[in-house]
């Protein structure tokens, strides 16, 4: 289902194939927003962005999109209150619980990339057990961006290739980009095709640096936990109207879809 070819810096442009995109990521920014607007507390919105959550991954896989990537926690949440990050990493635990049978019973296989190291020992052992219970499921991969920053994601493969130069097992002028997009979490799937974030703002906030240099981007005003499939289908729409050059001109990218 997804590819196992190492991420390259210049994806292939026959790799398109029709108008769902292989991969899709998203940013899903406004949970605290909704609530206010609501007048209801914080832990209300990520409640209700949770339900989206599962709205979402099922529209995903409806529509035969092999990858979906979910930026949960981010590097910088940690910068939040002390409260509201105990009750996102609680609410998190919950989810994770509650809904790995049913994405497994779906046959969706769950990963997580990040640095784990900075959560609790009960939060990554489930998130060791997820990966492990729908690691054989093919339907489609949910990534899960558990803090998460792209900045991290490129200094983790250069200490990889660093520590490889420095026990004498590589030579500094052999590191390529290919070689260093080898090491970036995610490297044996697809990369991004689209990335959508929610909430307005036009930013991509230190997610998948590496991996979104070619991608599709849809900025939707919606909040989160507003954001529907109805709303998710619309992106999509939007994706098939686009062509997509990979750094080749119009006509280039015309010429090649004609020869094929």
């Amino acid at each position: 289902m997804a590819s196992d070819q190492p991420q390259s810096s210049a994806p292939d442009i026959d790799s398109h194939q029709g108008v769902i995109p292989r991969h899709v990521a998203i940013i899903m920014d406004g949970n605290n927003r909704w609530a206010r607007k609501r007048g209801l507390p914080g832990e209300e919105g990520h409640r209700a962005g949770e339900q989206a959550v599962q709205t979402i991954i099922r529209q995903a896989a409806t529509r035969g999109v092999e990858v979906l990537t979910l930026f949960a926690f981010s590097s910088e949440n940690w910068r939040r209150p002390e409260a509201e990050v105990s009750h996102l990493m609680a609410l998190f635990l919950k989810a994770l619980g509650g809904r790995v049978d049913e994405l497994h019973g779906n046959d969706v296989r769950i990963r997580f990339i990040g640095d784990r190291r900075a959560f609790s020992g009960d939060l990554q052992e489930g998130m060791s057990e997820a990966e492990e219970k729908t690691a054989a499921n093919q339907r489609m991969t949910v990534c899960i961006a558990v803090n998460y920053g792209g900045q991290w994601d490129i200094a983790h493969a250069a200490r990889q290739l660093a520590s490889q130069v420095a026990a004498g097992e590589l030579q500094p002028e052999a590191i390529t980009d290919e070689l260093l997009g080898a090491h970036i979490s995610m490297a044996d799937l697809p990369l991004p095709d689209l990335l959508i974030r929610t909430g307005g703002d036009q930013r991509i906030s230190n997610f998948l640096l590496w991996q979104l240099a070619y991608s599709e981007l849809c900025f939707s005003p919606l909040l989160w936990p507003d954001f529907d499939a109805q709303a998710f289908d619309a992106a999509l729409q939007d994706y098939a109207g686009r062509q997509r050059r990979f750094g080749r001109s119009g006509e280039e990218v015309a010429s090649l879809k004609g020869e094929q």
